[in-house]
């Protein structure tokens, strides 16, 4: 059974558990967090393992987690006390971990192992939600900081033979991320933005989606909703492992003025 390659939004900071009592989140956050609960349940069957690749990772060269029993990283600031106490004790796969370095590496992109750094907000947030009980192992990939679309895209599709060996890829992101640009004021913008983004990501044709995405930045208010394209990579990955199968828009809702999208490859 060959997974998909998801992009899924990861929300702002600990937004699905900002209550101690772990009551529901802030109801504007229910939703993404609806969808988030019901990822894993509507794969076709259950994955062995998780790739996730976070927009809150980059490095020179891409870096590969291979480590086990990582902490986490709590690398948002400002929120309450209790948020820089969560857990989530997923495995790790340094199994995983290598044959993906093994698929890159052949595909021309040297890349490195390390074993000691946690898992970001963009892992342990979404997944916390996606896999409650955290029986899932899960493998983290960097991005690499030059932030080259193209080289995303490729990433994603050197990638792919994961799917056919039960790992489900991830990226983890957001399909728009102006911090500075919230409120009803810019909903006509994000809302322009995330029409074109919906419409280039999902165009039948893999080639020319590929494309379209891998051009951004041509696409209205581009760098108004990215005025740095870290949380847009792991769509380009996502895609780039799903590239030759249909693309959907399986989520879309509306979060501090802005419309955001989630998406389904292969």
């Amino acid at each position: 059974m060959t997974l998909p390659a998801l992009f899924v939004p990861h929300g702002g900071g600990p937004c699905f558990f900002m209550d101690p009592a772990g009551g529901p989140p802030d109801p504007m956050w229910r939703p993404m967090q609806t969808y988030l609960a019901g990822l894993i349940d509507s794969l076709p069957e259950r994955p062995r393992a998780i790739l996730l690749v976070s927009g809150h990772w980059e490095e020179r060269d891409l870096t590969v987690h291979a480590g086990d029993g990582q902490p986490l990283l709590f690398d948002y600031y400002g929120f309450p006390e209790h948020t820089y106490r969560l857990r989530w004790d997923a495995p790790g796969a340094p199994d995983v971990a290598l044959r993906a370095k093994a698929l890159l590496d052949a595909a021309g992109f040297p890349t490195g192992v390390e074993r000691e750094r946690g898992w970001d907000h963009g892992v342990f947030i979404p997944m916390k939600v996606a896999v409650p009980d955290a029986d899932i192992p899960l493998v983290q990939l960097s991005l690499r900081a030059d932030l080259d679309p193209a080289a995303h895209v490729a990433i994603g599709r050197a990638l792919a033979p994961l799917r056919d060996e039960g790992v489900l890829i991830v990226g983890s992101g957001m399909s728009f991320h102006n911090l500075r640009a919230r409120g009803p004021q810019v909903t006509p913008y994000a809302d322009a933005w995330d029409d074109a983004l919906v419409a280039a990501a999902t165009d039948a044709d893999p080639a020319r989606r590929q494309a379209r995405i891998i051009a951004w930045r041509a696409l209205p208010y581009a760098e108004f909703a990215h005025p740095r394209e870290e949380h847009l990579l792991p769509l380009m990955v996502a895609l780039g492992a799903g590239a030759e199968g249909p693309a959907v828009c399986d989520y879309r809702d509306n979060v501090l003025g802005w419309a955001v999208s989630g998406f389904r490859f292969g």
